[in-house]
């Protein structure tokens, strides 16, 4: 494996970004479906429920990609919107601590930073979200050989078509994309000229039918979908399932990271996080499901999506540590 530093930044992260307020919760319940399908979070109507801790920090998909980037030992910078309030500020110190490049996230006069909150109970994670609507800016020009692509808003269509446009102008530069809901609504054909140049695409089982229209779990058909987009690497993440990576040719299956579960907030931003930057580094498809999988399977060990992100040693030390630990062709 080969790797050499020639660009200003390894990664730039791309996306919205947010304050996260993780309210753990005792006093719950969840009903399920027979097929524990349709799971639902009860908490007693009309009453005042406790909780025992609260956490607030910095998240988003493309935030969360950047600190465990950071955190991996890749040089990045992030691309983003924040509001001009202590919430904005609160995200770009945090940034600047983990050594990330702030200056291309930009501050809307008179508006809220992102805001969500976040139910935890159980191991799991109900989230109260709100996109506030931003300006953003595409820098004209960004020298780095990855770009990680993820979640924003409504109202960004501009954006989107300024960064096909930009992908377009740059065909040497590789992007790893997790689209979010609105960018899946936006449809793949409105994203074309960003699924085309995405080198390695990661989406859930359920996103995965979703993105490609079809109607269907399987996982060889869903991969197919996915590299007809334009991708050569697909990625399906299926929760305590595992996950699934494609290189068109083979298919690969690895078992969630044995361990208990905390809460998983940020689990799939770190298994893309990890994936992204094993093959940054030069490592194989299996190598980098390794990686990924290290990683979130770390993460849910704490609230939050920050506090478990490994770092390269300790990514290369738990390599070394299971060496049977790995992906099996299917």
């Amino acid at each position: 494996m080969f790797w050499k530093k020639s660009s200003k930044y390894d990664l730039v992260s791309i996306g919205d970004t947010t304050i996260d307020a993780f309210f753990e919760l005792h006093e719950a319940s969840v009903n399920c479906n027979v097929d524990r399908s349709e799971c639902k979070l009860c908490l007693t109507y009309a009453d005042k429920i406790p909780y025992e801790e609260l956490t607030m920090l910095p998240a988003g998909n493309s935030t969360n990609n950047a600190v465990g980037s950071a955190r991996l030992g890749l040089k990045n910078a992030f691309v983003s919107a924040i509001g001009d309030d202590s919430n904005g500020q609160t995200i770009v110190d945090a940034l600047k601590s983990e050594g990330i490049d702030t200056q291309h996230v930009r501050v809307n006069k008179g508006v809220k930073t992102n805001f969500h909150g976040v139910l935890v109970f159980q191991g799991e994670r109900t989230i109260l979200i709100k996109h506030n609507k931003f300006e953003y800016a595409m820098p004209k020009s960004l020298d780095t050989k990855w770009i990680y692509f993820s979640s924003m808003g409504a109202g960004t269509e501009k954006f989107h078509d300024d960064f096909a446009n930009f992908l377009k102008k740059n065909p040497d530069i590789k992007v790893g994309f997790n689209p979010g809901t609105f960018q899946m609504r936006m449809g793949a054909k409105r994203l074309a000229g960003i699924y085309s140049r995405t080198h390695i695409l990661y989406l859930n089982r359920e996103e995965a039918a979703l993105v490609t229209g079809q109607k269907t779990r399987d996982i060889p058909l869903l991969m197919k979908g996915m590299h007809k987009l334009g991708p050569p690497i697909a990625v399906i993440t299926d929760g305590r399932d595992g996950s699934y990576a494609s290189d068109g040719k083979k298919i690969w299956y690895i078992p969630e990271f044995p361990g208990p579960r905390i809460e998983a907030t940020g689990a799939g931003d770190a298994y893309g996080t990890g994936f992204t930057a094993a093959t940054i580094y030069g490592h194989t498809v299996e190598d980098a499901m390794v990686w990924g999988t290290i990683n979130g399977g770390n993460v849910v060990l704490h609230v939050g999506p920050h506090k478990g992100l490994q770092t390269k040693s300790q990514m290369e030390a738990y390599m070394k540590k299971f060496p049977k630990f790995r992906p099996k062709e299917i």
